[in-house]
């Protein structure tokens, strides 16, 4: 596969595609294709998208028929398709560019390159904002003062944008729209603030920032957020609907204010994600329906509902209310027709963490933990948890003979019994609640896939973490083999962060999951989510595939010190993303259960 054609890529192409088809009026259908396809397909990871592609399952992908599957995989042979190419040439290259500038569409992209006579694709935006600034998109038929305004706006909007392209971890966006969500709700015209978009979807990342701010006096409450301190610039300020301002930190930031009666629709219309709703909005169409972020209107009469809740919104189309982290046009419509969405699982379902790094001093090949065995089970304690699982990175085996890591684990084996034994004792005497420990360790799985500890070691252990720390770059097959065989150690129950990504840092391993999958069903194996949110790894799409296959999973913080042990609650995100139940998270389970899965061999 040329490396040049990944996801974002094909999506792109998709994208101008589209464009072209609008600006020779193609139909509305064949438009809309290509522009849902796009949507679906930026969503795959590549090397998921490569794998449907080499089992010629493409058109598994929503929104992807037999046509359009064809041409993806011309695309993906050979960096190319000729019919795409016979189409972009029919009109002015810099339209592709134009097309990127907010509120410029195919159309008046078109207008544009052809009136002020752009021809090249690398200045097109330079050479359009020079011919705003000279007066020039006014003088063109359709435009005026204040649409070149707004496009040179746009333009410069776009330049600082993208300059601060990287989106936001899950976290940050989260600390963000609290900070602004506190401050609005100090004025007292404020009834209630919610996130929109993909933060209230629980994107693993978040671009820009909207919000809702529910209100009868909208100018007030506009007036406080535009006087946000940490404002820069505000870019738009409406009078009664919505306002728009740049942070200092560069991020822009949405405010939508509604009425009370409108919450419900207003939640729903804003939350997205884009296919969702055009699916949402075609299913009411045929029950001769009109949706907006104002209510449901019946299209026979004119006359409009509100919704206070967003159940009764959906319930009024004869659906369950779908959760927003289900809103990825992944079936979720169809499933809430049939009464078949699933009972997401809830942070409050957790009972234990079974992948945490103490400072118990192991001597290990990776990081130490910072907070002590004793700091962590006093957290956990506070927490109700049930059970942890301590397991440090294995001893380096550089500089550490056979004898010397047996002992190490020998001390940490001899260190989790007096504990168990002395909460015990407490338990009995005080009635109090405590976690039991179980004596564990993260082991590198090898590239040749041995585990990097003694064999012998592994009897002074409960169970074993293994997990990959180096070599990422192996071929698939020798990838998947290298997981499995270090899978098939008996004490091995865990795979941890099984892709190895690390969001916007390092992409993820070629590996056969249905392989992987399958072995791990046939041997009793363990998949983790794990919540750092610069791992969130198994990802929402695995998620969703290990589940299909009756694959246990366990959400787990790989916590390096106490602070991380708050992140359970992102991990949980992505499960709920990948539509888990709680049966399907083995750490839901009480003490009594845990046991026999991870200390029966």
């Amino acid at each position: 596969m040329n490396r040049q054609i990944d996801s974002p890529g094909i999506a792109k192409i998709l994208r101008e595609i589209a464009a072209v088809l609008e600006i020779k009026n193609d139909t509305s259908f064949r438009i809309s294709a290509f522009k849902r396809a796009a949507e679906n397909i930026e969503k795959i990871p590549t090397t998921q998208l490569k794998n449907l592609w080499q089992k010629k399952q493409l058109q598994e992908i929503p929104g992807i028929g037999e046509s359009l599957a064809k041409s993806l995989a011309e695309l993906l042979k050979t960096g190319q398709v000729k019919e795409f190419n016979t189409l972009k040439k029919q009109v002015p290259q810099s339209i592709f560019s134009l097309i990127t500038v907010p509120g410029i569409g195919p159309k008046k992209a078109y207008r544009l390159a052809q009136g002020l006579k752009i021809k090249k694709a690398d200045q097109a935006i330079k050479t359009l904002l020079i011919a705003g600034r000279q007066g020039k998109i006014s003088q063109l038929a359709g435009f005026g003062e204040k649409s070149q305004q707004e496009i040179i706006e746009n333009i410069k909007r776009q330049k600082a944008s993208n300059n601060k392209a990287i989106r936001m971890l899950l976290p940050q966006a989260d600390q963000l729209s609290q900070k602004l969500i506190v401050y609005l709700k100090k004025s007292s015209a404020v009834l209630a603030v919610k996130p929109l978009g993909s933060l209230r979807r629980r994107a693993e990342t978040v671009g820009d920032l909207d919000l809702a701010a529910k209100t009868r006096e909208p100018q007030k409450v506009i007036a406080r957020f535009t006087n946000f301190p940490e404002r820069q610039e505000t870019l738009t300020e409406g009078e009664k609907s919505s306002s728009r301002i740049l942070l200092k930190n560069g991020r822009q930031v949405d405010l939508r204010v509604f009425h009370p009666k409108n919450t419900g629709s207003m939640l729903q219309h804003f939350t997205g994600s884009k296919e969702h709703n055009i699916n949402l909005r075609e299913l009411a169409q045929k029950k001769g329906l009109s949706l907006s972020e104002y209510g449901i209107k019946n299209l026979k009469n004119n006359k409009t509902f509100h919704f206070r809740k967003e159940k009764d919104f959906y319930q009024f189309l004869g659906l369950g209310w779908i959760p927003p982290e289900l809103r990825e046009n992944q079936g979720e419509i169809t499933a809430a027709q049939k009464g078949q969405l699933p009972q997401l699982v809830k942070l409050n379902d957790i009972k234990g963490d079974l992948h945490i790094h103490s400072s118990f001093p192991i001597e290990p090949s990776h990081d130490l933990g910072q907070a002590s065995i004793q700091e962590i089970i006093s957290w956990a304690t506070a927490k109700n948890y049930q059970y942890l699982a301590f397991t440090e990175h294995n001893p380096s085996q550089s500089g550490h003979s056979k004898s010397k890591v047996i002992d190490l684990i020998k001390k940490k084996q001899k260190l989790i019994d007096q504990i168990n034994y002395s909460q015990k004792e407490l338990i009995k005497k005080r009635s109090r609640k405590l976690p039991f420990i179980f004596n564990s360790l993260e082991v590198d799985i090898k590239p040749n896939g041995t585990l990097a500890l003694p064999e012998e070691a592994f009897k002074y252990l409960d169970f074993a973490v293994v997990g990959i720390h180096s070599q990422f770059n192996l071929k698939k097959e020798a990838m998947t083999q290298r997981i499995i065989r270090g899978l098939s150690t008996n004490k091995a129950k865990i795979l941890a962060h099984p892709t190895g990504r690390i969001i916007g840092k390092r992409p993820p391993i070629e590996a056969d999951w249905d392989k992987i999958f399958a072995f791990c069903k046939e041997k009793n194996k363990i998949i983790e989510i794990n919540a750092s949110p610069r791992r969130l790894d198994l990802p929402d799409f695995l998620v969703r595939k290990a589940i299909k296959q009756k694959i246990k999973l366990a959400i787990n913080t790989d916590s390096h010190n106490l602070d991380q042990l708050e992140l359970m609650t992102y991990g949980v995100f992505c499960a709920r993303r990948g539509w888990a139940e709680k049966n399907d998270i083995i750490n839901t389970m009480p003490l009594d259960k845990i046991k026999k899965i991870l200390l029966s061999f």
